[in-house]
């Protein structure tokens, strides 16, 4: 009795080297079976697996990066602001800095501007831009209403400014690049020499409107065109024509003196004396009789 043959023959394998003979194929409805990681196999025919040289069978361990060197200024100069080392100018890079701000100002008929120039300086440095930012403040700070009374106070912010420039100590680290010069003193240039024109034409204006309110406070007027006060028993002149009154105070012995100030009998004044409009009286609610001292 003969065998039966498989319905998948094997085929035979080519001649020479190569891969096996044909491998059958699963029975339908069988879930073939997992491959499983194993050592390398090596196919036939071919020459064993040659693995790079340097190389392992798994990627080599996280190098960590060195870490970076620390920052060096270049041109030998100072370390910059914050970090380690000393803290060096900005404009020129020596050494020991501090920080400074100085305020400049602008008028310019309608409209102003504000001016300021701060950060880390040593005292060169600072100095020339102190003495640059108030001369030119004190040349074209007054050209405004507002300015004119803006200007003196930026100038004495500056004088503060320049208390602390000469506490820096002088600088001993060099930097990357000459300092800026300082030049002359601010009132030895032309520019400050010029202010003091200005200057003192504000003086003279401060002095002479405070001389004004000090006579108008004595003498009982106010500065602006009000009205004296007058006390029972005092006298007054009259710089207007009655019945309009201008009255102003007059000592009675004086030959200027025009009228006798008295209080109300009855609540009205005797004929033929004037009464003193309320605006004149101590406390604006009280009339004043006005007699004449002369016919």
């Amino acid at each position: 009795m003969s065998t039966p043959q498989s319905p998948h023959p094997a085929y035979p394998s080519t001649s020479g080297p190569g891969p096996g003979p044909y491998q059958q194929t699963p029975a339908p409805g069988t879930y073939p079976q997992a491959l499983t990681p194993g050592p390398y196999q090596q196919v036939p025919g071919y020459g064993p697996y040659q693995q790079p040289p340097g190389s392992g069978p798994y990627p080599q361990p996280y190098q960590q990066a060195p870490a970076p060197a620390p920052y060096q200024q270049p041109y030998g100069g100072p370390g910059p602001v914050g970090g380690q080392g000393p803290v060096g100018c900005q404009i020129c890079g020596a050494g020991p800095a501090a920080p400074v701000t100085v305020r400049g100002h602008q008028g310019m008929l309608v409209i102003m501007r504000f001016l300021k120039r701060e950060g880390v300086f040593c005292r060169t440095c600072a100095l020339a831009s102190f003495r640059d930012m108030q001369a030119d403040t004190m040349v074209l700070g007054w050209w405004g209403p507002l300015s004119v009374l803006i200007t003196p106070f930026t100038l004495l912010a500056n004088l503060g400014a320049l208390s602390g420039i000469r506490r820096i100590p002088e600088p001993v680290a060099p930097g990357f690049r000459p300092p800026l010069d300082p030049g002359r003193p601010v009132f030895r240039r032309p520019a400050g020499i010029l202010a003091l024109i200005p200057m003192g034409l504000l003086g003279l204006a401060v002095f002479a409107f405070t001389v004004l309110l000090a006579v108008g406070l004595l003498t009982g007027a106010s500065v602006g065109g009000g009205h004296p006060t007058l006390t029972p028993g005092s006298c007054a002149r009259n710089d207007a024509t009655w019945p309009e009154q201008d009255l102003a105070p007059e000592p009675c012995d004086s030959s200027d003196a025009e009228l006798r100030v008295t209080t109300p009998t009855d609540g009205s004044c005797p004929a033929g004396d004037y009464v003193a409009y309320l605006e004149y009286s101590e406390d604006g609610g009280t009339s004043l009789c006005l007699r004449p001292l002369k016919d």
